[in-house]
């Protein structure tokens, strides 16, 4: 490769079709048949759905962009999870005996069934052009991160060349392995949400979960500047949040929590890390230049792409497009108003509608941003 690149691509549920937006407009910026402009591919949960549709597409960019903008657009939720009412209901009575211990020890507990994310996922990703594409020289690397539910460490598992070496820190390791679906599922998995998924001998969960930092496993991969899109508004000006005069009269429903803790996972740790390097990033650009040698490892150049507006506030307006069952669920849970249960509902709400609208908002994000990116990707051809 004549770069090292890395695109990060945060989890997050349906809220990754942002990400979609991005690439799709970034396919459109950079030349034409172009091949892929990230030497390292960092996905978890949803985003490293797209990050392996990349890496099986890393000869040609724009086909990669326009080939996941296709898949997003006519998403339907059935194709991502089992929306029936009894398998919900079987989901909920399981819950409830595992509270007791009485439940069968052989399956995963969770609300829904993601059996229909494997289907969709085996249809439109042919593995075997990942090795070719670092074989050509087109990838170094494509790495997806999970939580193993056995020991709580963030586990990545990589694909790439050779040289790269496997790592254990605290907590965290990085795993060569052949990648496939199951390691697909396994970061998807969120917790009480979608079953673990096993790999050899452990459960795993989303990657999300317990992951310090997103951008460390393309740090030990061996990138050089990076490319991060988000999945959250929290950049810009709150217009979502309460403001402080409002005074919650009840204590927050099941909902209201699961959202926050959701967001605790796929938000959070991604803002801190970016907010630490952009730090680090101004002190060492400041530091002598005998004195830079010293940090080699950090990243030269950062690029970070977010949400202009709160994806709550966007989620708020499609609701009303979930199966029912779900909508349903999600008021069982304490949401009695569609505004409580928005933050929750924005991961789930797997529809062509909201979809469409994260893609577009996403897309015109990335064009504001023309310049920018066009100037972070000119060594790269």
């Amino acid at each position: 490769m004549k770069n090292n690149n890395a695109l990060i691509l945060s989890g997050g549920g349906a809220r990754a079709a942002y990400q979609v937006g991005v690439l799709s407009a970034m396919g459109r910026m950079l030349p034409k048949r172009s091949s892929l402009p990230f030497s390292i591919l960092c996905g978890t949960s949803a985003g490293a759905l797209n990050a392996t549709m990349l890496a099986c597409y890393a000869d040609n960019f724009s086909k990669a962009a326009s080939s996941l903008a296709f898949v997003w657009r006519h998403l339907t939720p059935d194709q991502i999870y089992t929306v029936g009412r009894w398998p919900v209901a079987s989901s909920l009575t399981k819950t409830l005996l595992s509270l007791f211990h009485l439940h069968n020890h052989d399956n995963s507990i969770a609300l829904m069934d993601n059996t229909p994310l494997k289907e969709l996922l085996t249809n439109h990703l042919d593995f075997s052009s990942i090795n070719k594409a670092i074989d050509n020289n087109q990838l170094k690397a494509l790495a997806v991160t999970a939580m193993s539910y056995s020991t709580g460490e963030s586990t990545t598992f990589f694909q790439g060349a050779h040289d790269i070496k496997a790592w254990q820190d605290n907590r965290r390791k990085g795993v060569s392995a052949e990648l496939g679906v199951d390691h697909l599922l396994a970061s998807s998995a969120i917790p009480t949400i979608f079953p673990a998924h096993r790999i050899q001998n452990h459960y795993y969960g989303d990657g999300a979960i317990r992951q310090k930092s997103a951008i460390y496993p393309a740090l030990k991969l061996g990138a050089e500047k990076l490319f991060i899109i988000g999945v959250s508004g929290n950049r810009s000006a709150k217009k979502w949040a309460p403001q402080e005069k409002d005074i919650e009269k009840n204590a927050p429903s099941m909902a209201q929590i699961l959202g926050q803790l959701l967001n605790s996972a796929f938000i959070d740790n991604l803002e801190d890390d970016i907010y630490q390097l952009e730090i680090m990033n101004r002190l060492i650009r400041d530091l002598p230049e005998d004195k830079k040698i010293n940090h080699p490892n950090l990243p030269t150049e950062t690029l970070i792409i977010s949400p202009s507006e709160e994806l709550n506030e966007i989620a708020y307006q499609y609701i009303g497009t979930l199966p029912k069952k779900i909508r349903v669920l999600l008021k069982a849970a304490g949401g009695s108003t569609t505004e409580k249960i928005s933050s929750a509902a924005s991961y789930l709400l797997f529809t062509p509608q909201y979809c469409r609208a994260l893609i577009e908002l996403g897309y015109q994000d990335a064009m504001w941003e023309k310049d920018r990116i066009i100037n972070f990707f000119e060594d790269s051809y």
